[in-house]
């Protein structure tokens, strides 16, 4: 992780597009603004680590409800849950 020291005005560019700026830094918080293509997304760290969580719990419950059925049901009642 490389860490560096940036004043309210100052920012860093990442690759040839991305640019990050410090728009305002408190004592709390730093407000950043953000310069990218359309097509880059941005995602906060909360938000995306939700999201990986949230689709790991859904893979493991359809793996769960299909070894149910697997386990109680004929072949021909799998094949509407696949």
């Amino acid at each position: 992780m490389l860490i560096i020291t940036r004043k309210t005005g100052e920012g860093i560019h990442i690759g040839e597009d991305v640019v990050v700026s410090v728009v305002e830094a408190g004592k709390d918080k730093v407000r950043l603004g953000i310069s990218a293509p359309k097509d880059v997304k941005i995602i906060r760290s909360e938000v995306y680590e939700s999201k990986d969580f949230n689709v790991a719990a859904a893979v493991n419950k359809v793996s769960a409800d299909f070894m149910n059925k697997f386990l109680t049901d004929s072949p021909a009642q799998l094949n509407e849950i696949k």
